[in-house]
């Protein structure tokens, strides 16, 4: 009974959440209901457990999701990404289109901006470029895609995505874990994304497809969209919603001053990471007033939100004076990281509950007995749930919180470094979520004025198709030669 409770709250939480219905009610809903089938205490397990892993999450990670947001918002409304992209996109031309809106996306989303905050900058320069091309409409999602939303987000070393940033609690790890396999796994994702871009497009040009380029697109209203919106928030850390809630500027800032607040996350990120706090006396976090807690555990959020932090100060100081409304901007920011925080703590208190009942013993068996070894489960745990969520974040906490520590003994005992298991599980988390159902694919598609029928076959190829051979790549090295 306990395991049919689990599968049936699973189900209920995963089928009406792809209905559009908020996550917030739905994920107590679903951990009373696989409480209740395991005969458990159901208030219990709300205020305490439900509560407490939601709690805990957001505790660890909310000041990323608002930095990150914040951050995101700033560099839409200063006009820093529309300024970054259109130099890419003039500096390689129509004849590399594709190139163009692929490294345009990965150069802001690399520096720190929200997916959706670079999806309504990219979507309408893109669809000048295709046009100019004559590529059809139906590559622009899988092309801006793969810029945002693959190796930028799960495998180049120091990204300060949300989703590289959670496994760093779980195995002491920094933003930058094993750093030559990502760039491995990234050239990977990149290389054959792109080929198969290319042959696409080739073959549309030969074939004489049809570019759509004279159909309508939606306008500003698929920010507000509530479908979109319930889905979009537990996929990336930013509410669509908020988009459209300030003002941006009227006049564009050169290409350096646009491109500084990145290089300043990235930098900072590193020196945060392997200088400043490494020489700081932190042995005061093990007193029970912080949390019992250690640097390690720590160490990877203070890197990441501090890259943010001042990343921002310098966006302020060269173009605070662009900015219409400073306050509007800020608040548009902080605004936009409640709902994707809460409602990935949702799913994340969802998983705690899960975890706790006595039925879950046999999942955690089902999953450690995957051959292969704790890499090869570890993957598997990942994939399943973010694609089941919707959500890589949500899909990878869980995961953790349920069975982090059990990889960390197998770690020690296989002789794995935990920088390996971080790589492995983030990239995990990446491939599966980009389902159908996913936020981020379902807004990707509003905004660029095409649908599942037309660009989703591309989609499956260039965000999971890709990143599961990256996947599969980084196991293999990371077996033969550990990490690097």
């Amino acid at each position: 009974m306990g395991l049919a409770g689990i599968l049936l709250g699973l189900a209920i939480l995963v089928w009406l959440a792809f209905r559009g219905w908020s996550v917030l009610l739905l994920a107590p809903v679903a951990a009373l209901i696989a409480a209740a089938f395991a005969g458990e205490p159901l208030l219990a397990h709300w205020t305490q457990t439900f509560m407490g892993g939601a709690a805990q999450f957001l505790g660890q990670f909310f000041p990323l999701f608002l930095m990150g947001a914040l951050f995101g918002k700033l560099m839409e409304d200063s006009g820093s990404i529309a300024a970054l992209a259109r130099w890419m996109m003039e500096r390689l031309g129509p004849g590399r289109a594709i190139l163009a809106v692929v490294l345009a996306g990965a150069l802001v989303t690399y520096g720190g901006v929200s997916l959706f905050v670079a999806l309504f900058v990219l979507a309408p320069m893109a669809e000048a470029m295709f046009r100019a091309a004559a590529i059809p409409r139906r590559l622009m999602p899988a092309a801006i895609a793969l810029g945002t939303s693959t190796f930028t987000m799960s495998a180049l070393p120091g990204t300060p995505a949300i989703q590289n940033a959670i496994p760093m609690p779980f195995f002491g790890t920094t933003p930058f874990a094993a750093p030559g396999l990502g760039v491995v796994a990234s050239a990977i994702m990149l290389g054959f994304g792109m080929w198969w871009l290319q042959r696409a497009s080739a073959a549309a040009r030969r074939n004489g497809e049809p570019l759509h380029f004279d159909e309508p697109v939606p306008d500003g209203q698929v920010a507000e969209d509530p479908l979109v919106r319930e889905r979009a928030i537990i996929a990336q850390g930013f509410d669509p919603a908020e988009i459209h809630h300030s003002q941006l500027t009227e006049s564009e800032p050169s290409v350096v001053t646009a491109a500084l607040p990145l290089v300043a996350v990235v930098i900072a990120n590193f020196v945060m990471s392997f200088v400043v706090l490494p020489q700081l006396d932190t042995e005061f976090l093990a007193e029970p007033r912080w949390g019992a807690t250690s640097l390690s555990a720590v160490g990877g959020v203070w890197s990441v939100a501090a890259a943010l932090a001042v990343a921002i100060s310098i966006l302020l100081l060269l173009n605070g004076r662009r900015l219409p409304s400073i306050r509007q901007t800020m608040d548009a920011g902080a605004n936009a990281s409640v709902l994707p925080a809460l409602s990935v703590a949702s799913l994340v208190g969802f998983g705690a509950v899960v975890a706790a009942l006595p039925a879950f013993e046999a999942v955690r068996e089902w999953v450690l007995s995957i051959g292969g070894g704790p890499l090869v489960s570890l993957a598997v745990a990942t994939n399943v749930l973010s694609a089941l969520t919707g959500s890589a974040s949500g899909g990878l906490t869980i995961a953790l919180d349920a069975l982090g520590p059990t990889y960390m003994r197998l770690a020690a005992e296989h002789g794995i470094d935990p920088a390996l298991l971080h790589r492995v599980a983030v990239i995990g988390a990446g491939t599966l979520d980009s389902l159908p159902h996913n936020g981020a694919v379902v807004t990707l598609l509003a905004v660029c004025g095409s649908t599942h029928a037309r660009s989703y076959r591309d989609i499956v190829v260039t965000a999971i198709v890709g990143a599961l051979l990256a996947l599969i790549v980084v196991i293999l090295l990371g077996s033969l030669f550990g990490s690097f």
